[in-house]
């Protein structure tokens, strides 16, 4: 198994074998370094990769309206950001080429990057940051991901055409993070000033592709950007893409993407599914890159805004009447170690406590009974007054593979065990919204991809209990805290490193022992590709793969 992790842009002379790679968010530089030059062989121009994705197609492709990682995924090729990570996870200019903070931090200055034009002819300047801005924080936009992360700007002006200014409502510590996510990519103005039906059809970038059409329930038709030239100089290759053109397809069944990938149909499938994984490994032709999402951990959120897990008593009981490790050992053949923490194992700061997640039926009773759920059923489920120990569980198609939807069947016949009903709901992405926007929900899992530690304060601050202007609210556990606000509060504003360690420690140490939360296992991104594709394993700030400098060998 050919497992290639994540690397970053070379942003300095001596670096790694991929031009244009980024690396995860706070992630260590790769110990497995992808193709180099000489073992990929002498690059070619020319040819069209086809990629066929399983995640549900979005339905739009600004990752502006909304902002999910499906429309990161596919931006990722046309979007360019302001800033990246190199090899080291450190933040580094990308369009832009610095910024500056005031000293009570509540002024950030944003130097552009200038000589870059958009696909559309379109100068990039201060102007143009500014507009992408005002349209992600403008509620029409329907922005979700891209306006929670700008959420601490109050008004902004460009200076000259080289300088954006930032005035916040309070310091924040994680812009530039934010900045380096492909839910804040930086589009055309010109372009924005379209309809929204006519943006979300083709939005306009700098990156090493264009999007030339759209033929939905089916492929995305992307095509070499001529002109790109990167905005910051590599020892990579110079000008356009290798590649003609990129064909995005979508296949949302599982086995029918293996079978493409296979039968040479396609050449790079997301969504690669555990088994698949394992018998892809013993195939010559098929290589695997692994690339983790930074943020958040994929958990299971229990929503402590109504009965039962309004007790913790209960919360405690339900982590310890589910067997999580069986599951997934049975399940995952080693491609998904299990977590103990709220964040990514390539978050640096991510706090873990595994004592808190033992599967302890007995102590799960003891719980159970002390909170009064002491009587028994005909079919053997706990009740209380009369009612039965249910829990509602919506669960997404689109978002989570078979192999996890397993994982849930498993842990309720372990949770049926200890007297508790699961009722398990499977459900296309528009239901799924649906249920939580009712708060229909006791348990729900729900991918969050955010760079750096401050994903916390999204996920768990009280303020993200009230919905963005899409609807979607991040809190999902429904967390109202005053002590886990004023961590969180100061880990996002100070200067001090060593004190914005401290405090999200502390969050997260509070998350864990309130029992919010059911961490699974880092939010999964498996990727198979042809042998015959080269160069492969350049991936974003948030682990989206880009295809700059890969090439089709003949």
């Amino acid at each position: 198994m050919n497992n290639v992790r994540p690397l970053t842009r070379r942003l300095f002379p001596a670096a790694f074998g991929l031009a244009a790679a980024l690396v995860l968010a706070g992630c260590a530089p790769a110990t497995t370094a992808p193709e180099s030059g000489n073992d990929a062989g002498t690059p070619v121009a020319g040819g069209t990769l086809v990629y066929a994705s399983g995640d549900a197609e979005p339905s739009c492709l600004d990752p502006h309206v909304g902002g999910n990682y499906p429309q990161a995924l596919v931006s990722s090729q046309y979007l360019e950001t302001l800033y990246t990570k190199d090899a080291k996870g450190n933040l580094v200019p990308w369009l832009a080429e610095d910024s500056t903070v005031s000293q009570d931090g509540l002024t950030r200055t944003v130097e552009i990057r200038q000589g870059i034009k958009f696909t559309d002819g379109t100068a990039l300047d201060a102007a143009a940051v500014k507009a992408n801005f005002e349209h992600l924080l403008d509620p029409k936009t329907a922005s979700s991901t891209g306006y929670l992360a700008l959420g601490k700007i109050d008004s902004m002006k460009a200076l000259d055409a080289a300088t954006l200014e930032l005035k916040l409502k309070s310091p924040d510590n994680s812009l530039l993070e934010s900045f380096s996510m492909p839910w804040v990519a930086i589009e055309s103005p010109t372009a924005l000033k379209r309809s929204q039906e006519e943006n979300c059809a083709a939005p306009v970038g700098t990156g090493p592709f264009k999007v030339e059409s759209w033929k939905k329930q089916d492929a995305v038709n992307l095509v070499r950007n001529e002109d790109y030239v990167q905005p910051v100089a590599t020892d990579g290759h110079e000008g356009a893409a290798y590649l003609e053109g990129i064909t995005w397809r979508f296949i949302p069944e599982a086995a029918t993407r293996y079978a493409a990938l296979q039968a040479g149909e396609v050449q790079v499938i997301d969504n690669a599914q555990p088994d698949t994984i394992a018998a892809a490994a013993k195939s010559q032709g098929i290589k695997h890159l692994d690339a983790p999402r930074p943020g958040a951990s994929n958990r299971i959120e229990l929503n402590s805004s109504k009965a039962p897990f309004n007790d913790s008593k209960v919360r405690e009981a339900f982590i310890h009447a589910v067997n999580v490790d069986a599951g997934i050992d049975s399940l995952f053949f080693g491609t998904a170690p299990r977590s103990h923490s709220p964040l990514s194992s390539v978050e640096p700061l991510a706090y873990s406590a595994e004592t808190l997640f033992a599967y302890d039926p007995a102590k799960a009773g003891e719980l159970l009974d002390a909170a009064g759920w002491t009587e028994r059923d005909p079919e053997g489920y706990r009740t209380k007054d009369g009612e039965r120990l249910s829990l509602v569980f919506p669960v997404s198609t689109s978002q989570s593979i078979p192999a996890e939807q397993s994982l849930f069947e498993q842990l309720q016949a372990t949770a049926k065990e200890s007297g508790i009903e699961i009722k398990i709901n499977l459900l296309d992405l528009s239901s799924w919204y649906g249920e939580l926007f009712k708060n229909d929900y006791n348990l729900v899992s729900a991918p969050y991809t955010k760079v750096g530690p401050s994903v916390l304060s999204i996920l768990f601050h009280s303020d993200s209990t009230i919905p963005a202007p899409s609807g979607y609210f991040a809190n999902l556990s429904q967390v109202k805290d005053p002590a886990l606000d004023e961590l969180l509060d100061a880990a996002g504003s100070t200067a001090d490193e060593a004190e914005r360690k401290d405090k999200y420690a502390q969050a997260q140490k509070l998350v864990l022992e309130g029992h919010y939360l059911l961490p699974l296992y880092d939010q999964q991104n498996h990727f198979l590709y042809s042998e015959k594709l080269r160069n492969v394993g350049a991936t974003t700030a948030v682990a989206t793969p880009t295809f700059f400098d890969t090439w089709l060998a003949k």
